[in-house]
């Protein structure tokens, strides 16, 4: 088999893997607070021992090497990162609609632990907890913050919640030292890879805005044209894959018949 349809296949699996980073971008173009990904690529050589021999050698041959040899190349993603670029803000006027401006995270409160969203969606639950959609709960300086009755509620831009005027608890709004050392865990939630090194910190230089939630920061119209560009680039090496196996199939039936 030649070396060509390996390389073909290693450029297919690329763009799939491609694809599907693209399609889920795409499926949260309504998620609140929903960060995109983003990949980069590179190309991958593999050298030869004659690759690095071009002059003549007294001891092995008196001539150059003919064709020229070169170096033969294999896609590979070089990176595969997280987007935090801050998306836009969205007025929604809901007292427990909360956006953040500039570099942090909310803290909530799961089952499995206690992780980092950018998505402000609050709600109170039956026993006056403060939770999201999923039913996290939302992380104050004292624990999960907990409202009595229907009580007016007041956020400060720094983040401090007053219920009817009465200070009840300020929501952490946190960051982490390196953001590259986050990872998606699902339900728009984030933790701190346990390899990365990276270690929560306060969030400085942000402002807390009441009534709006942030919009997610994929946009469509890029997102669809790097669709196209994949799609095509996988037909490509398809085309690559079957001249190969036409090659292969040649030299076999053809060639080598006597």
């Amino acid at each position: 088999m030649q070396d060509g349809m390996y390389t073909a296949l290693f450029g297919a699996l690329t763009q799939e893997h491609r694809m599907n980073i693209i399609a889920n971008n795409l499926a949260n173009v309504n998620t609140t607070g929903f960060k995109q990904d983003r990949t980069a690529f590179k190309d991958v050589f593999v050298r030869f021992a004659h690759d690095t021999i071009r002059e003549p050698i007294l001891h092995l041959r008196d001539k150059g090497l003919f064709p020229e040899p070169d170096y033969m190349s294999k896609v590979r993603i070089a990176e595969s990162r997280i987007d935090f670029s801050q998306g836009s803000l969205k007025r929604s006027d809901n007292p427990l609609d909360i956006a953040i401006s500039g570099e942090g995270f909310f803290k909530v409160r799961t089952d499995t632990g206690d992780y980092y969203t950018r998505n402000g969606h609050f709600t109170v639950s039956a026993d006056g907890t403060v939770v999201n959609a999923s039913g996290h709960q939302l992380l104050g300086e004292g624990g999960p913050i907990t409202i009595e009755g229907n009580a007016r509620i007041d956020i400060s831009p720094e983040g401090q919640l007053f219920a009817n005027g009465e200070a009840v608890d300020t929501i952490q709004v946190v960051t982490v030292s390196d953001l590259t050392g986050l990872r998606k865990v699902g339900q728009n939630n984030f933790e701190i890879h346990p390899d990365s090194g990276a270690t929560e910190e306060a969030a400085t230089d942000v402002v807390v805005q009441q009534g709006f939630l942030e919009a997610p920061n994929v946009e469509v119209v890029t997102e669809m044209v790097n669709m196209i560009e994949t799609q095509r680039s996988f037909e490509a090496y398809q085309k690559a894959i079957m001249t190969s196996k036409e090659t292969d199939s040649k030299a076999v039936n053809e060639v080598g018949k006597v």
